[in-house]
């Protein structure tokens, strides 16, 4: 990892640690039900920003890997996009030519991201249902979710581009790992998905390994307690009693632990347009910043988009065979984009338009 690529990412890393600590305890100190208006307002708040910096690897990608000269490009898209053309005599050209590559690279995968979580935003929908969390808490909860989030995409991207680096054969599993997912996702396209909250791993492992106070205690995350034989009971002022977890707490794990599950997917998915993984962190970190705002947002108009599976089926499909094909044929970053908007605006107005038909 270069000097300067370690230099842009800690910089990159704290502007957004600024923003979250902004928003958890400034913004949205106190606990309250969300409005469509003021999820409304905070989604275009979220896409104003991503587009900005779409906007700064426009004109000044190359500082993310410190590129000087036509060497430094050569050594850059030979790792990341050894499918571009470059001219060794018009180094600015090239450069441009790059930059613009990056872009392209970064709305993709923002936009995979965005789609592949729509799905991803119903389960969270129906972990909150299952587990009787109230909607004044649901920001507080996905607040620390989307934090965990950012968190596992780092670890995981970094790991992944490392792995492919190595082992390039990896983009094939990768590939077959999609096109399942997209069988998958269309074969269960009007299945109606539960939660079963007794049976879920992550309540079973907790339950089993750690204290969890029955209760939800407002929007604490540990309370101390007293047990008695199999029952609980909140410890007065000045009594010691058990640290224990609520279920609020529980929530955050469980909306991690699908999140994990979700990652599987969604990464891969976005290594299908760039194997730069700074591009790949950049436009899943502003995707996912942006979901909190999102789900509110959804969460009023979920039961109108019924075809939006079947064309993040679709997606996941033409992104897989992209992985599998990517060694014979190269398809362009710009035609991928192409399709992923083609996929996106005709699920969309296929939702809108095509009246469901009543039984």
């Amino acid at each position: 990892m270069h000097s300067t690529e370690i230099f842009f990412l800690v910089g990159f890393i704290i502007f957004i640690a600024a923003i979250l600590i902004l928003d958890m305890l400034v913004i949205d100190r106190k606990a309250h039900a969300v409005s469509i208006k003021e999820a409304g307002t905070w989604t275009a708040v979220w896409i104003t920003l991503a587009l900005a910096f779409s906007a700064f690897l426009w004109y000044y990608g190359d500082m993310v890997h410190g590129i000087h000269n036509f060497a430094d490009l050569q050594e850059v898209a030979s790792r990341y996009a050894a499918h571009l053309k470059l001219d060794p005599n018009d180094f600015e050209g090239s450069l441009e030519h790059y930059r613009h590559y990056m872009t392209i690279a970064y709305i993709s995968g923002y936009l995979i991201e965005k789609t592949l979580s729509v799905d991803n935003l119903f389960v969270m929908m129906m972990i909150f249902t299952s587990f009787g969390v109230k909607n004044t808490e649901y920001q507080h909860v996905l607040n620390w979710g989307i934090l965990g989030a950012i968190v596992l995409r780092f670890v995981f991207i970094f790991a992944g581009a490392a792995i492919i680096n190595r082992f390039d054969w990896v983009l094939i599993v990768f590939g077959v790992v999609l096109i399942y997912s997209a069988y998958k996702m269309f074969r269960d396209r009007n299945k109606q998905e539960e939660i079963d909250v007794q049976q879920h791993p992550m309540v079973c492992f907790l339950s089993k390994h750690f204290r969890v106070y029955p209760h939800f205690a407002g929007d604490n995350f540990f309370v101390r307690a007293i047990k008695r034989g199999n029952e609980y009971t909140l410890a007065g002022k000045g009594t010691k009693g058990l640290l224990c977890m609520t279920p609020l707490f529980v929530t955050v794990l469980v909306i991690e632990f699908s999140d994990l599950i979700f990652a599987f997917d969604s990464i891969p998915a976005v290594f299908s347009v760039t194997l730069d993984p700074y591009v790949v962190f950049f436009s899943n970190i502003f995707a996912i910043l942006g979901l909190r705002a999102m789900f509110f947002l959804l969460a009023a108009i979920a039961d109108k988009f019924r075809y939006l599976k079947p064309g993040v089926s679709v997606l996941l499909l033409f992104i897989g065979v992209k992985l599998l094909i990517h060694d014979y044929i190269e398809i362009d970053a710009l035609w991928s984009l192409g399709v992923i908007v083609a996929v996106l605006a005709v699920s969309i107005a296929a939702s809108l338009l095509i009246k469901e038909k009543k039984a």
